[in-house]
């Protein structure tokens, strides 16, 4: 049997390359043997040595590797774009987050929020919170995770608020995202994808950066919370 193509991702993009996995096999592509984190404990890893085929990253994260000649620009592709959103406890009441003033007392009535210190979503709210001169009241009271799925939080019954990206927070069960941030407060991240230069699997991983860069994926990236 052939080796898997061996793939580090971004959790933004976990539900989307788990759901295309099984139709990309099906399709006469190599399986898929993915591993995920957010993209600063990736580069982390990537910098001590670990190899993959390809990684998908935020497209900073990305340009960084290539900087550093250990994925091949020229196969580097743009993959979605991702806002980052606010979700509660399934049935619990959605608070308006619609402009700055009403995400600035939904945060502040909030018992507890859950964000997350690597992710990409996480170093956004934490900058954001401080402009907003809110950071050491919403601190205060906040569950701040090393990196998972913060939504998992309000499972638990740990925070009343969960800030990620979309795409991260609709992989929980028992949650009901109330929507993203107010566009205007944030700037959506891109995620990028390439072929490790190492790869002793070249032709398998153009392919596959080929099929996930490609109009046929769309569907599967809107239905996780990604825009294609």
């Amino acid at each position: 049997m052939d080796e898997p193509v061996r793939v580090l991702s971004t959790l933004a993009l976990k539900g989307a390359v788990s759901s295309l996995a099984g139709q990309y096999v099906a399709g006469g592509g190599a399986r898929i043997d993915a591993d995920f984190a957010p993209t600063l404990a990736l580069l982390d890893r990537l910098r001590a040595g670990e190899t993959a085929d390809v990684v998908i990253l935020t497209r900073e994260g990305l340009d960084e590797v290539v900087r550093e000649r250990r994925v091949v620009a020229e196969s580097c592709v743009d993959l979605a774009r991702s806002y980052v959103g606010l979700a509660v406890r399934a049935g619990e009441a959605h608070p308006d987050i619609s402009t700055e003033p009403a995400l600035r007392a939904a945060l502040l009535g909030a018992r507890a929020v859950a964000y997350s210190r690597l992710g990409a979503s996480g170093i956004l709210f934490a900058k954001l919170i401080e402009r907003m001169g809110i950071a050491s009241d919403v601190n205060a009271h906040a569950v701040i995770i090393p990196q998972g799925f913060t939504a998992e939080r309000l499972v638990a019954g740990e925070a009343d608020l969960a800030v990620q990206q979309i795409s991260e927070l609709k992989q929980v069960a028992g949650i009901e995202v109330i929507g993203p941030l107010p566009h205007q407060l944030q700037t959506p991240a891109v995620f990028s994808a390439g072929r490790m230069a190492a790869s002793p699997r070249a032709a398998q991983s153009d392919r596959l950066l080929r099929y996930l860069a490609s109009p046929e994926v769309a569907p599967a990236l809107r239905e996780s919370g990604l825009d294609p």
